[in-house]
């Protein structure tokens, strides 16, 4: 068979196989695309991957804590066990399959049962699968329900119903007990793993998306005459007008009490999208840069609460000491003496 016919023998299998499957109708493409969401064939999606990886130490207990892909915080259940002092057995392994919903095995004792369904009765705990940094399979416990655990197992020890090796057990639940309640176990995973500069970093980018556009806006006036004449009066300063250029030094004043009292990281990324040309000026003014619907008004409300302190002042020395104490700065940016106005 020549090239030729072997392209048409395809191109009308192909107009067949296209006949077919539109007989089959709406039902049969609602099929395939949910087969599509699963993987193809239908397979289960991978479980998600571990990102952030570390160890966790509490007092003499070291767990194996990590933040997945998804955001989930979790606690390694093999390291969980291992450094509660806890053994895997049949007997508890049975325990766990014959129950009518999932068990964790160190919650399978029974003795622990009452326990378990006081503090986790109303939630459907199972454990977390998930891929390790290597690709291996891995489960873990999320970690919000760590302190839960926790309490079951102190409350049993209360109760008077463990045994010897299982009071040591209830020891360390309630040494991690007590080192949740100074500071979160989620706080305590985000820095054991090193999520924490990632989740910084991602909350000062949605701070800066909600201030400041993409693009830069048509210029409109933001700034009241107020802020200015009554910023002169404060520093004993001529007022004639805003047609009068003013000193330098307003516009590091204008920094100072506004864009870095504004929120976090907006000066530096003002800075950085609005940068001074070869004669140290800007192209725009800082504020075309803020959106409508958050930067504007969030601008508007400062301005306003700014220009109350100034009124009710006398010197700038009492007015600045009112700001600093209401309106502390957001960031880290030095304050640089003769800086062009930038407003």
């Amino acid at each position: 068979m020549d090239e030729k016919t072997k392209n048409k023998a395809a191109a009308e299998l192909g107009k067949l196989g296209g006949e077919k499957t539109a007989e089959r109708g709406p039902e049969y493409y609602a099929k395939i695309q949910a087969m599509r969401e699963t993987r193809a064939g239908g397979r289960p999606k991978l479980p998600p991957k571990a990102t952030h990886t570390g160890p966790l130490k509490i007092g003499d207990v070291e767990l194996d804590v990590a933040v997945l892909e998804d955001g989930s915080r979790i606690i390694s259940e093999t390291k969980f066990m291992e450094a509660m002092g806890m053994y895997r057995s049949g007997a508890l392994s049975v325990r766990r399959k014959d129950a009518s919903a999932p068990i964790p095995l160190f919650l399978a004792h029974k003795n622990l049962k009452t326990f378990a369904d006081k503090h986790l009765g109303g939630v459907h705990f199972e454990l977390k699968q998930y891929r390790t940094e290597r690709g291996g399979a891995g489960r873990g416990i999320p970690a919000e329900l760590l302190p839960k655990v926790c309490e079951v197992w102190m409350d049993a020890n209360r109760a008077g119903v463990l045994g010897p090796r299982q009071k040591v057990t209830a020891n360390k639940a309630e040494m991690l007990f007590r080192g949740f309640a100074h500071v979160g176990i989620v706080a305590l995973i985000d820095e054991a793993t090193g999520y924490q500069r990632v989740r910084d970093r991602e909350a000062l980018q949605a701070i800066l998306d909600a201030y400041l556009r993409r693009e830069l806006a048509a210029w409109a006036k933001r700034f009241p005459d107020e802020f200015y004449e009554q910023m002169f009066r404060l520093r004993g300063w001529k007022w004639k007008g805003m047609k009068v250029n003013r000193p330098q030094i307003v516009g590091h004043y204008t920094k100072d009490l506004v864009y870095e009292r504004l929120a976090p990281g907006i000066l530096a990324e003002l800075e950085n999208r609005n940068p001074k040309d070869n004669r140290g000026r800007r192209p725009a003014k800082h504020h075309m840069w803020l959106t409508e619907d958050v930067g504007h008004p969030a601008l508007a409300q400062h301005l306003h609460a700014i220009i109350g302190f100034m009124r009710a002042c006398k010197s700038w020395n009492h007015f600045y000491e009112l700001v600093q104490r209401a309106f502390p700065k957001k960031g880290e940016t030095l304050l640089l003496p003769g800086a062009e106005d930038s407003e």
